[in-house]
């Protein structure tokens, strides 16, 4: 049947959703809970500790086992993670447990969904499963802040209503996944056991443009979820609690336009153009971290927006090359576990602004996002330089 990859789409929108539904939350909480600025950064970055093992479980064993019942069983359990996330108004450490567990969730339900849909899409085309794996990630990322900030800024329940959304969602999703077909070959559970790191991953391609690709993926969106709300605002007046979810809406709206240009760089997979695209999404990210440090020095609602838009364009591009280099690395028996090995180099970037937020006391903002500028310049000469050197001919 065509069509069933709606389903897996589905639950990885609710999953960003899931994920993203915190960004303007923690305002909130800095206020009810009086958490202080390393408390709250503890609690936003206790999520990256859950991806590990989720981004690791979702792309081996889905890879094993089938993606059906990694799908179903993961995003059951986001259900249980939100709840968790609903007691965190009694207490910091309901916060800490719900963003771990949304964490492992949202790691699991990335690798296996975006798998199975690749595999559920081999109909729309080349490409066609990376594009709707993206696309349904980047709205469920930015859908999660833009609904959630309104309904805690000026909704009853504001520490309730908005997680109520995600468990509508992921309910959904949970009724609708097991008419999907699944796509593992029969007989792919008793294979041997896979390498610690796949052998499509020994690639010169995923070498030379996935790795230095990867943290920027993630390194340039996340600085519009926690370095721009919290340093690049200036005054927000009426809209408080509402504002750092338009700002990461925004972004991930930027991103979300901006797929369809990495695509078209990207297209026919020829070894040139694929470097071309890389190098267009880290140029974009560049120029994004340069606006943010524009913003950090003059603060306001405008700087913070453009620079966010910026960095979000950057962020699609990064994504859906990122992508579409590794389905057109990975062999078939290895895609989840290539896949995930990819969105692991995607979320180290979440360092980004914790590295920032430790050298900034010495530097100021400003001056260490411009480092953050050229480190992504950096990455793009070294993408360039490294891909001359494979397309150059050989001798006869």
């Amino acid at each position: 049947m065509r069509g069933q990859w709606r389903w897996p789409v589905l639950a990885m929108f609710a999953a960003g959703y899931g994920a993203n539904q915190f960004v303007p939350l923690l305002a909130l909480y800095r206020r009810t809970l009086a958490l202080s600025d390393a408390e709250a950064t503890a609690v936003f970055g206790v999520y990256a500790l859950g991806l590990i093992p989720g981004l690791i479980f979702g792309g081996r064993v889905s890879d094993r086992r089938g993606r059906r019942p990694v799908m179903l069983a993961f995003t059951a359990l986001s259900l249980l993670a939100t709840a968790v996330l609903i007691t965190g108004q009694w207490g910091v450490a309901g916060l800490y447990a719900g963003r771990l567990l949304t964490g492992v969730v949202s790691g699991t339900v990335f690798t296996a969904g975006t798998a199975w849909v690749k595999e559920l899409s081999d109909e729309g085309g080349s490409g066609s499963g990376a594009r709707r794996a993206a696309l349904s990630l980047t709205a469920g990322f930015g859908v999660g802040p833009l609904v959630a900030g309104p309904l805690a800024q000026w909704g009853p329940a504001p520490q309730v209503l908005p997680y109520v959304v995600h468990l509508a969602l992921a309910g959904a999703a949970l009724v609708m996944l097991p008419r999907t077909r699944e796509t593992l070959p029969p007989g792919s559970a008793g294979q041997p056991r896979a390498p610690v790191l796949p052998t499509s991953v020994s690639s010169a391609r995923f070498r030379r443009v996935v790795v230095p690709l990867g943290p920027w993926v993630f390194g340039s969106v996340t600085l519009a979820f926690t370095t721009l709300p919290g340093h690049a605002t200036g005054p927000t007046g009426a809209l408080g609690v509402a504002f750092p979810g338009l700002l990461a809406a925004g972004a991930l709206a930027a991103g979300m336009l901006s797929q369809p240009l990495g695509r078209r760089l990207h297209e026919n997979g020829a070894a040139r153009r694929g470097t071309a695209a890389a190098m267009t999404g880290l140029g974009i990210v560049a120029a994004g971290c340069a606006a943010a440090a524009f913003a950090t020095a003059f603060p306001g609602i405008a700087t913070a927006m453009i620079a966010a838009l910026i960095l979000g364009a950057g962020y699609g591009i990064c994504l859906i090359v990122g992508l579409r280099e590794v389905e057109q690395i990975a062999a078939p028996e290895e895609l989840g576990a290539v896949i995930a090995l990819f969105y692991s180099l995607a979320y180290s970037g979440l360092a980004v602004p914790y590295l920032l937020a430790l050298i900034s006391p010495a530097t100021g903002y400003p001056q260490a996002l411009l480092f953050t500028a050229a480190a992504a310049a950096l990455t793009l000469a070294a993408v360039f330089l490294t891909g001359r050197q494979r397309c150059r001919p050989g001798p006869n």
